[in-house]
């Protein structure tokens, strides 16, 4: 069967790959980290560059040096690197789950190495298509299912990934494969913030009728939307299709998931345990699918011929989201503001902006970019920084940093998400082993001053204000040139002051006196949904400022019925005033 021919919108597919190359792999889809590794203990050690192209060396091993044992160890891109001499027992993955995190064999075609590239990425399409086929069948399945049956299955796929042993071994293998963040980071959001996340919506009604207006005589319905097309960046593998599954399946959705080609392997995995899980359970496997082998022409299938699109990533990915054709949810590009006033407990700031930019090595887009202080507090904020950990960098590491970390104003992917120390290292600088974050005294804003856009490292601008006014106005000047929409944060004790900066900046989410990153998409200390997937409102090119879970994945129905007593038009007089009648 001719799937081109079969499924509408697919010739569209083909000529938007032709013709555009948006879906670049994104700053955190950015260019293959070739000389770096993960080592066991969950530090990161410089490697020579691979001298040979990337594309050449995909599936060629090569020797790299471990810097545990000293000894040369074979090595495949794509696949975990791990010293077997000095690696403990109990971090080594057990071969059922290294056997289900391997790339399947596939099957080539006698002509697959002289495919022209239109027949390479129409078959490509034909796959993706192919697993839409067998999400909706899935799908029509789970339209009938009882909100019993749904929070079965949601609690169901949480616990699959979320218990122990299996969070473990998420936790690890993204750490290898992705060579971002750390095994902690990792391992808390694969075994907390997915539990926070199922018991932030496991009381919602999500099927059937889900509200009723008894003034206005309405009732609401809730309905799924089919399928939806969920994309999973490399900075937060772990926990972001757990999350997105259990908020697709929740409205009665079946959800194909397309990682970064980083992380595919991570993405096996997690898939692989959420199908067992949904079998053991009497559900199809098939309402939740994986991209095995991601690729451009991969991704713009699926975000043209799903449902809906749930775009998370960066900028490229949203954009092709939105360029699909198909309704999209995405978000906008992050660059947290934090301002401390006059009013701040300097101490209690201090610790919690440490907490924030150094979780997980500061792979959120949340985390805290720029640090805005009045002068009165200037250099006792910074003072406590340092003791919490920072190290204050000179004009001249100042440079060096910035060198290393854009190439022509672009993030350098090899240097992002990296431990201070190695971030330094590149950077030909000595930064001591105790310094866990890097604060670097900006001046301005835009392009010439690289610090004050995002920098997804442990590294913060840090900037002297004269007084709140200054604040605020700074803090929309930076979100200006990177981020607006997104979110901000602010330490103070002047609830006038508080309410003035949710006013006056243009920001979806403003956490006050919490650690940024791990508080805007909802913890236990807050209010905030649960999710990985921030709106950020038409300042960032998305359609809704708010935290997105189920009740962004399904169709509503409005049932009216009449009045008990119908509703009478005031008098003009009433309802204009006579100051407008006499204009």
């Amino acid at each position: 069967m001719d799937f081109v021919k079969a499924h509408p919108g697919v010739a569209t597919a083909l000529a938007y790959f032709a013709v555009n190359s948006i879906l670049d792999e994104d700053v955190d889809e950015g260019s293959a980290v070739k000389d770096a590794n993960i080592y066991h203990d969950g530090s990161e050690r410089l490697e020579e560059a691979i001298e040979e192209p990337i594309e050449e060396a995909e599936n060629k091993p090569v020797d790299r040096k471990c810097y545990k044992c000293g000894d040369f160890h074979p090595y495949v891109r794509g696949q975990p690197f791990v010293c077997k001499t000095t690696a403990p027992k109990d971090f080594l993955l057990s071969s059922s789950i290294r056997e289900k995190a391997q790339p399947a064999v596939e099957k080539k075609d006698i002509n697959t190495d002289v495919m022209s590239k239109e027949e390479k990425t129409k078959k490509e399409i034909n796959e993706v298509l192919d697993l839409i086929d067998r999400a909706r069948k899935a799908q029509k399945i789970a339209e009938s299912y009882s909100q019993e049956q749904v929070d079965k299955l949601i609690r169901g796929l949480v616990w699959s990934c979320a218990k122990e042993d299996s969070a473990e071994a998420i936790a690890k293998l993204a750490v290898e494969e992705s060579a971002f963040g750390n095994y902690h980071g990792k391992y808390t959001k694969i075994a907390k913030k997915t539990r926070a996340a199922l018991m932030d919506i496991i009381d919602d009604k999500s099927v059937g009728v889900i509200e009723e207006d008894h003034e206005r005589c309405i009732t609401k319905i809730a309905k799924p939307v089919g399928v939806v097309g969920a994309i999973s960046p490399s900075t937060n593998p772990e926990a972001t299709p757990v999350i997105k599954a259990i908020n697709a399946i929740k409205g009665r959705n079946a959800v194909v998931i397309s990682p970064s080609s980083k992380t595919k392997m991570t993405n096996r995995l997690i898939v692989s345990k959420m199908r067992d899980a949904l079998e053991k359970m009497g559900a199809p496997a098939d309402l939740v699918i994986g991209i095995e082998s991601p690729s451009r022409a991969k991704t713009n299938a699926l975000l043209q011929n799903c449902d809906l699109a749930l775009a998370t990533g960066g900028s490229a990915i949203v954009k092709a989201a939105y360029s699909s054709g198909r309704p999209a949810l995405g978000v906008g590009v992050g660059n947290a503001v934090i301002v401390i006033d006059e009013s701040a407990d300097v101490a209690d700031a201090a610790r919690k902006i440490r907490i924030s930019k150094t979780f997980d090595l500061a792979a959120s887009c949340s985390s805290d970019n720029s640090v805005v202080v009045v002068e009165e507090l200037y250099d006792d904020v910074l003072e406590a920084l340092i003791a919490e950990g920072g190290y204050l960098a000179n004009e001249e590491e100042y440079k060096k940093i910035a060198a290393v970390l854009w190439n022509d104003g672009k993030l350098n992917g090899k240097a992002v998400v990296k431990a201070p120390q190695v971030l330094c290292d590149m950077a030909g600088i000595e930064l001591p082993e105790d310094r866990t974050f890097i604060i670097v005294p900006e001046t301005g804003v835009g392009k010439e001053y690289p610090y004050s856009g995002e920098k997804l490292s442990t590294i913060m601008a840090y900037y002297k204000v004269k007084n709140f006014d200054d604040a605020i106005k700074l803090t929309n000047d930076i979100q200006d040139y990177q981020g607006k929409g997104h979110s901000c944060g602010i330490y103070s004790n002047n609830d006038e002051n508080i309410l003035r900066f949710g006013i006056e900046t243009k920001t979806s989410r403003v956490m006050v006196n919490q650690p940024q990153s791990i508080s805007n998409s909802g913890n236990l200390w807050n209010g905030m949904p649960q999710t990985f997937s921030l709106g950020c409102g038409t300042w960032g090119g998305n359609s809704t400022t708010e935290n997105i879970n189920w009740r962004h994945l399904v169709n509503i129905t409005w049932l009216s019925k009449p009045l008990p007593r119908q509703k009478v038009l005031p008098e003009d007089s009433q309802l204009f005033g006579d100051d407008i009648m006499n204009l």
